[in-house]
Formats: C-alpha cells, sequence, structure tokens
C-alpha cells in the first residue's frame, strides 16, 4: 500500500514563524528556533518509509535545505487551516492510501511515532496526534474525509475534541497517539526535549 506524508511547513520568514514565542525571546531566536523545528522535522522525515509531500505556506523555495531528492514540494492552497489542509490531502491521497498530515512545530515527533502512526492506519480508520494546546500534531486515515477539516475552530484549545467529534460523527475506528508538545511559548520550549537555552 502506498504511504504518503505531507509535511506543512511555513517559509522562515523574520518576523513571521513562531510569533507568540517571538514575544518570549524576540524575533531572531524565535527564526533560530523554527529553523532548529525544520532540521529536526528534515531528519527524521527522511527515515520514513513513504512518498513525502512538502508543502510550502507562502512560495515554493527550490534551493533550500529540503531535498528534491527527498520530498515532493508543493505550495498551500488559499484559505483557513482546514481548507488548506483539505486540498492537500485531497490532492494527495489517493483511494485506500494511507496518508499522513503533520506540521514543523513539534520539536519531539520522531520517526518512530510517525511509524506507529502508519501501523495504526493498517488496522483503524483514522488516527491522530494531540497537542498539548488543544490541536493536533498528526492527523492521518486511508480515506478522503474532507468532515474531518469542517466547522473546526482553528487555533483554538478545541480543534483536537472538535476533530475527535467529526471522525465519531463519521463512524471511524480511530487511534489516539501519545500527545506532544507543540513549541508556541517559551514554556513549551522548556516543556519539550529541545535544549534550552541554547549554547
Amino acid at each position: 500500500m502506498q504511504k504518503n506524508l505531507i509535511i506543512f511547513i511555513k517559509n522562515p520568514v523574520l518576523g513571521k514563524v513562531k510569533t507568540r514565542l517571538a514575544k518570549d525571546v524576540g524575533d531572531k531566536e524565535a527564526l533560530s528556533i523554527y529553523y532548529d523545528l525544520l532540521q529536526r522535522c528534515r531528519e527524521e522525515c527522511r527515515k520514513v518509509n513513504a512518498k513525502r509531500w512538502l508543502y510550502y505556506s507562502d512560495e515554493l523555495e527550490q534551493q533550500d535545505a529540503w531535498s528534491e531528492q527527498h520530498f515532493t514540494k508543493r505550495l498551500q492552497s488559499q484559505g483557513d487551516l482546514g481548507e488548506r489542509i483539505q486540498d492537500a490531502f485531497d490532492t494527495v491521497n489517493q483511494e485506500g492510501e494511507a496518508t499522513i498530515i503533520i506540521g514543523s512545530d513539534c520539536y519531539d515527533l520522531l520517526a518512530s511515532i510517525i511509524e506507529a502512526a502508519f501501523e495504526a492506519l493498517e488496522e483503524k480508520d483514522f488516527v491522530i496526534g494531540p497537542a498539548n494546546d488543544g490541536g493536533y500534531y498528526l492527523l492521518g486515515s486511508t480515506q478522503f474525509h474532507p468532515q474531518l477539516f469542517q466547522q473546526i475552530d482553528w487555533s483554538t484549545s478545541a480543534v483536537f475534541e472538535q476533530t475527535i467529534a467529526q471522525a465519531k460523527e463519521l463512524n471511524l475506528s480511530i487511534e489516539v497517539l501519545e500527545e506532544l508538545v507543540d513549541l508556541d511559548t517559551l514554556d513549551d520550549v522548556k516543556g519539550s526535549s529541545y535544549p534550552w537555552p541554547k549554547k
């Protein structure tokens, strides 16, 4: 069975990434941390046995650290986060293929967790990894279900519970992974395995 791994990232631009974290550490340090998150994400994703689709937020970058030998590059569509995820999922997922989408905000998201999510999809319809802020760091299924990305209050603490509710309404069998920390604030940084303070 084909396995698809969709990775959503933001173009690393000073003042436009990790804006909540920047309030604690400043724009330059926030950008530096985001570069570390991207590097960690890139290294772990390369270990995963799947077709890797890299979706940029604003523009395609050809000459960056994400080699086109390992990542198929795309641009996120317009709209809110749900619409962008839905579009990417619809584009990549083919009938019966295991497709997982992740972001790049979670330093503790390892290849082993992503592989475990793919294994879960061999038995379950739907897999999700809850984040500490009420969102999720990973979502996957073998079929495209637009409803999973609709009527969700994005960027709130209700995202995970609302998504679970949608999955239950669709009568999907569900696998919930361990909760991980999204690095949105300095407390998140300190509460993860990220090496802080930086040397």
